[in-house]
């Protein structure tokens, strides 16, 4: 698989591809991250078990991939991204994150509630000792 989109699953069972993938590694499969992203859109899926271990690992090349999921109205797919790279990431990389993990955590909207997103943001905020039981009193970093 010398081709780039050779690297890309075309399906959710797709495990050669993702195999392949993650075979080739980083820095090899940076221009299609956010392709691979885009398949922990269900962890569930076969192809997310074997690419989110691998993407987790990544680190900061991550960040732009994740801020575009928080942007998407798609909150199962922000449940899997904070769970799995938010949380794998260094404090220092999840700091630009903090703003929405917060609203999440504090002022979540009833459809992000009834997706778990106010408790995969409050888990992280945990982890980073970022959490306050009284969101109204200001925190000294």
């Amino acid at each position: 698989m010398d081709d780039l989109s050779d690297l890309i699953p075309t399906g959710k069972a797709d495990l050669e591809r993702a195999h392949a993938a993650v075979d080739a590694g980083y820095p090899k499969v940076a221009p299609i991250l956010g392709e691979l992203v885009g398949w922990l859109r269900d962890c569930n899926w076969p192809v997310a078990r074997v690419l989110a271990p691998f993407l987790a690992s990544l680190g900061a090349p991550l960040k732009p991939h994740i801020r575009d999921v928080l942007k998407s109205d798609d909150d199962v797919w922000k449940y899997w991204v904070i769970s799995i790279l938010i949380d794998a990431l260094a404090k220092t990389d999840t700091e630009e994150f903090r703003p929405e993990l917060e609203r999440l955590c504090y002022a979540p909207k009833p459809h992000e509630v009834a997706e778990q997103l106010d408790e995969q943001a409050r888990s992280v905020l945990q982890k980073f000792d970022w959490f306050r039981d009284d969101p109204e009193r200001p925190q000294l970093d």
